[in-house]
């Protein structure tokens, strides 16, 4: 199931997902005393970070981390970490607290077991994840053509983050696997922009999940997905 949400502008959709995911988090704290948050990097979300950032919520009871990383040092301009630092990790949400994938001085399967240890902490499932979408149909870091896709994807797979090598994602990447995010309480797909709405057109169709892994999200996520797009 999917509920399908259309805004005339790119700030429109920014200020209504932050006000969505700000609800849900608001709620998580009332039913338990904390809440946590998976999002997406890109330069799609960075005007809904901006957004979030600003909302009046007890940050310091949310546990944010990342959906997938790079293996890149946070200091590197591909990295997602940074790019939170820069545009969500601020303002009233620099009180957060934030749980990385990468870890330095190991190999990509090194972190990948280390951050799996370390995000086992984050109350499951999540409250929050918001994804994005390439215009190969990949979310997360699950890239057609990866080295570890069929394990990503297995929804009975243990809840963790595994590493994906494609040749279309650049560096190694470090992914939360598909059992770790299609059960959040508020899953949300971002995307902007005619070129990604033809793409989920196109992912709504028949096929295989390992062309357009987008399709595993449409097709097998435990909660409704709620889809954010502007032109």
């Amino acid at each position: 199931m999917e509920h399908f949400h259309s805004f005339e502008t790119r700030q429109a959709l920014a200020d209504a997902l932050a006000d969505a995911v700000a609800g849900a988090l608001t709620a998580a704290i009332k039913a338990r005393g904390r809440a946590s948050l998976a999002v997406s990097g890109g330069s799609t979300p960075k005007l809904f970070f901006a957004t979030l950032s600003t909302r009046p919520l007890p940050w310091e009871k949310v546990t944010v981390t990342l959906v997938d990383e790079r293996f890149v040092p946070p200091e590197s301009d591909r990295s997602n970490h940074n790019l939170l630092a820069a545009h969500l990790l601020t303002n009233a949400a620099a009180k957060a607290r934030f749980v990385p994938l990468y870890h330095a001085g190991r190999t990509a399967e090194e972190a990948a077991v280390l951050a799996s240890r370390e995000t086992c902490g984050i109350d499951e499932p999540f409250d929050v994840a918001i994804l994005g979408m390439g215009t190969d149909g990949h979310t997360a870091s699950f890239f057609p053509g990866g080295d570890n896709l069929a394990e990503a994807l297995d929804a009975a797979a243990t809840r963790g983050v595994v590493t994906i090598r494609a040749p279309d994602a650049g560096e190694p990447r470090l992914t939360f696997t598909f059992s770790a995010l299609r059960d959040a309480r508020f899953l949300a797909l971002h995307i902007e922009g005619e070129e990604k709405k033809r793409v989920l057109e196109a992912a709504r169709a028949e096929g295989r999940e390992e062309d357009m892994p987008i399709r595993a999200v449409l097709n097998r996520s435990l909660t409704p997905l709620e889809i954010f797009w502007a032109p």
